[in-house]
């Protein structure tokens, strides 16, 4: 028995604070800036599930199932497959130059 389940406190959910389109940005951009490259996708899949998983998956052409597979932990999805699930999503990678040490 861990802790949340002494307390009876419901498990943390980050998609359920997901609801803005700034909120959904900045959170996608920190975990860009993570260095565990599994936390971008894992923040993916928490703004998909936001929005609906079978609603994202059918906009990026992929079946649910497969959407789970491509967003599950250790997963290595193809650029092309996370290009098309941020289109899905409605959001924009972009690059930016770095900025100037002060």
């Amino acid at each position: 028995m861990n802790k949340s389940d002494r307390l009876n406190l419901a498990p943390f959910d980050a998609s359920d604070y997901l609801d803005s389109e700034e909120v959904i940005a900045e959170y996608l951009t920190a975990a860009l800036e993570d260095p565990d490259s599994g936390a971008f996708l894992m923040a993916v899949r928490d703004v998909a599930k936001a929005r609906g998983i079978a609603n994202i998956a059918e906009k990026a052409g992929l079946g649910r199932e497969s959407l789970y597979k491509t967003l599950r932990p250790g997963a290595q999805p193809r650029f092309d497959t996370v290009r098309r699930l941020l289109d899905a999503l409605g959001v924009k990678l972009g690059v930016l130059p770095p900025l100037p040490h002060t």
